[in-house]
């Protein structure tokens, strides 16, 4: 097991990595924002999926005033946990108006319907909230649906992390699995362990994923399940490798010579002397994933709507990029790149930092 003055050198050396920090400054927010995504966001409904379709596809700074029309079949109040998880939906809807004047029991407004066309309408004075108007302003515009880009933005990064964590979970698991079956034992096992890993090696990993998609359907778990069930190869060779030089060393040899298991021997004694290499690979499996999933939500085969993925917003925005608006689509896409730069440049300083670059 690594000392305590190994750690402190390795966390030593990381601080110093410009790059490296930067990007375990971006990955620790972006969690932060993802737990919290439903108080930070401006849209706190459930999936920030909040339509008003008069405002679509309206540019970065669009401001407009909304009346507040009561909804009684809302509750006002939602649990903490709950509200943390699914957000909650607001007790009033928003109809987007122009100019309004309170006329005695009545609310006269101008409800706008697109650019230099509204509508006169009446509402009962009991009809609305107390404060009946409110003032927003869409700091990156909205879609083609009318729904604010900044908050499906910002609870879109769930699915990211959320695919990130669990593929490469499920990637470690099963390549630490194999790769040390095949490493330490070699032989019979390790011959039928690498020829299954041939095998998935020549598959196209979009090819697999798509493969894997179709037999376990659309949707947000399967598409979790399916990239880490592809990225457990890389894990594995890794492991496989590392394994093999380490079961050489004298200690491993003390460890047989006590009469210790082979489960013991791999679990205490080889294992905790790899998980250098296989962090960094880690840190690669996550942003790999991240990519995939939005390809797969761009294709139509990953997440489905109304819940919000950076890829889907793509889709769904991207012929705006040679139109008036290409800030729908390019806003996903940068969110994108900075956190896979993140993960990658994390990557590297934990390779720098545990001194693997010669091992990978």
């Amino acid at each position: 097991m690594p000392s305590g003055s190994y750690s402190q050198a390795f966390w030593k050396r990381l601080k110093k990595n410009k790059g490296a920090m930067f990007g375990l400054v971006i990955i620790c927010l972006s969690f932060l924002l993802a737990v919290f995504a439903y108080f930070i966001a401006p849209d706190s409904s459930p999936n920030a999926n909040k339509m008003t379709v008069e405002i679509g596809g309206e540019k970065p700074g669009f401001t407009i005033h909304f009346l507040k029309i009561k909804n009684e079949n809302i509750a006002e109040r939602v649990p903490f946990f709950l509200r943390l998880v699914n957000g909650q939906e607001q007790p009033y809807s928003l109809l987007p108006i122009t100019s309004y004047q309170k006329v005695n029991d009545s609310i006269i407004v101008q409800k706008y319907i697109d650019e230099g066309i509204t509508e006169r309408q009446s509402y009962h004075q009991s009809k609305v909230e107390q404060e009946m108007v409110l003032r927003k302003t869409f700091l990156l515009g909205t879609d083609k649906f009318g729904r604010d880009i900044l908050s499906r933005l910002i609870v879109g990064i769930r699915v990211s992390l959320s695919v990130g964590l669990i593929a490469v979970t499920i990637s470690v698991i099963l390549g630490i699995l194999l790769g040390s079956l095949a490493g330490y034992f070699r032989g019979r096992i390790d011959d039928i362990i690498m020829w299954f890993i041939n095998v998935i090696w020549s598959i196209p990993t979009l090819l697999l994923v798509f493969a894997l998609t179709l037999l376990l359907g659309k949707g947000f778990w399967q598409v979790f399940i399916a990239v880490g069930l592809t990225m457990w190869v890389n894990v594995a060779r890794l492991v496989r490798g590392q394994v093999m030089a380490v079961r050489e060393l004298e200690f491993i040899e003390a460890t047989r010579a006590l009469g210790y298991s082979h489960t013991r021997t791999i679990v205490f004694h080889i294992l905790p002397n790899i998980l250098g290499p296989v962090m960094v690979i880690a840190a690669s499996n996550f942003a790999s994933a991240i990519v995939i999933e939005a390809g797969l939500s761009f294709l139509g085969v990953g997440v489905q709507p109304p819940q919000p993925s950076w890829g889907l917003m793509i889709k769904e925005n991207y012929n705006f990029i040679i139109t008036h608006n290409p800030m729908l689509a390019l806003a996903p896409g940068l969110a994108i790149m900075i956190l896979v730069l993140a993960f990658n440049l994390l990557g590297n300083g934990l390779r720098d930092a545990l001194n693997v670059r010669g091992k990978l």
